[in-house]
């Protein structure tokens, strides 16, 4: 059988031997959980108890503010002890603490969905923001707004991301073996919240088992296809996994929708078939917690709100012997490297990765050589070089004539460059500039 990829794209090392035999295990609760207000992209949520109101397990706790905003829900039961800034992955924010009694007691509004061929498309839509599900392969977008698509947009296919390309994360291999049920479930209701009759899960052909537990599960339906992909990174990001499985293309500045699809990660599509057979909002999550300096690596369920220093403790802590020199929330690829670890996990910790001095290691930036590499992998098809070089002159306005919005971020320019230049970085900061002036232009309006 064919595999099928895109152009462009790197073969950076895996290292998911970490823990890709490891089966998934539940962490233990902590005594306290650190929930932040803002785990999503768009507005944080408004806390909506206060301190010293008692809360039950699946209990929402925070409402969504704004068009593209979450709802948060509590991940134990007990007493909300705290409102306050606290330390979250991308910087300070708000957050509820609540100390935990243990007991795990269900909020009442936590109820299995009976019925489920009879719901309507709108009512699917509603379950899912309830739930408060976004995007858990590290994007955190809402769901709800990715399967309410705007008037014009013909959607006639749902895509399953199984490709897990990010080198040592191995949550999602972990779930499609060992849960394949509920991901393919999941689609189901994807697709008939969408109304639509094609589905496929796209699976790197370097997790033959996943693809093979998935395989025997999709039998039960007619229009879910299993796709094997090519071993290349970032074979799961959005566009690229589009071509790879349908060979449409995403207009330049567009969405999936421009082209018909939606895409949402395997994650995703299990969470939602939780929430349906259970009831159970978005609480905890598979978190990946692996690298050199982790003295057992595992594939935990994690609570959300949980710090990070108690999972590291939880698989044995940093191995003796080791320097850690990098903590990265998330892949080395799109990670965010962390200068604490005194921060609570979210609905998109995917990974908790730990490297030693060496490997973290950042090189001295050399001149361009003008190698062109960065344009062969560059899967946007852009050239990084040139943007890169505007970003650092702060000009902006002609890194956005090189299409700098496009860039996917997906770091493959940095990896390749044999001058070790510091393109993604600059090619992001350009980003944030060029969004921030088109922000400040609109309100000027």
């Amino acid at each position: 059988m064919k595999l099928l990829t895109f152009k462009g794209g790197i073969h950076p090392p895996y290292n998911k031997g970490y823990s890709e035999k490891k089966a998934i295990e539940k962490a233990e609760s902590p005594k306290v959980v650190h929930i932040p207000l803002q785990q999503h992209i768009g507005a944080p949520a408004k806390a909506i108890v206060k301190v010293g109101d008692e809360v039950k397990l699946g209990q929402k706790i925070g409402e969504q503010q704004g068009f593209v905003s979450c709802n948060i829900h509590s991940s134990v039961s007990g007493k909300v002890v705290g409102i306050k800034e606290h330390e979250l992955p991308g910087g300070r924010g708000m957050c509820i603490l609540i100390e935990n009694d243990f007991k795990d007691e269900v909020h009442e509004s936590v109820i299995p969905i009976k019925n489920v061929e009879n719901l309507t498309k709108e009512e699917i839509v509603n379950i899912v923001k309830e739930a408060g599900i976004v995007g858990m392969g590290g994007a955190t977008f809402p769901t709800h707004i990715k399967i309410s698509p705007p008037t014009g947009k013909n959607i006639d296919t749902v895509i399953l991301n199984g490709a897990e390309c990010e080198p040592y994360l191995t949550a999602d291999h972990r779930l499609m073996l060992e849960n394949p049920e509920d991901v393919v479930y999941g689609l189901y209701i994807l697709m008939k919240a969408l109304d639509v009759k094609k589905g496929y899960i796209g699976i790197e052909v370097n997790k033959p088992d996943a693809i093979e537990s998935i395989e025997k599960e999709v039998k039960k339906y007619d229009n879910i296809e299993v796709v094997r992909l090519k071993i290349k990174y970032p074979q799961g990001a959005e566009k690229q996994l589009i071509y790879a499985c349908t060979k449409r293309e995403v207009p330049s500045g567009g969405l999936p929708m421009d082209a018909g699809v939606v895409v949402n990660n395997v994650a995703t599509a299990a969470q939602i078939a939780t929430t349906i057979k259970t009831g159970m909002p978005l609480v905890e999550r598979i978190t990946t917690v692996t690298g050199s300096c982790i003295t057992e690596p595992k594939n935990l369920v994690t609570r959300v709100g949980t710090l990070v220093s108690e999972i590291i403790e939880q698989c044995g802590g940093f191995k003796e012997g080791k320097t850690v020199g990098k903590i990265i929330m998330g892949g080395p690829m799109m990670g965010i490297a962390q200068y604490t670890i005194d921060i609570p996990t979210n609905k998109g910790t995917s990974g908790i990765l730990c490297l030693d001095e060496q490997e973290s290691k950042t090189p001295k930036p050399q001149n361009c050589l003008r190698c062109g590499k960065c344009l062969d992998v560059c899967p946007a098809f852009l050239q990084p070089l040139y943007i890169s070089a505007h970003s650092l002159r702060n000009d902006y306005e002609s890194a956005e004539s090189y299409r700098a919005l496009d860039c996917i971020e997906c770091g493959s320019c940095s990896f390749i460059c044999p001058a070790r230049r510091p393109l993604l970085q600059s090619i992001r900061n350009a980003k944030r500039e060029i969004i921030a002036n088109k922000n400040k232009q609109s309100a000027n309006k």
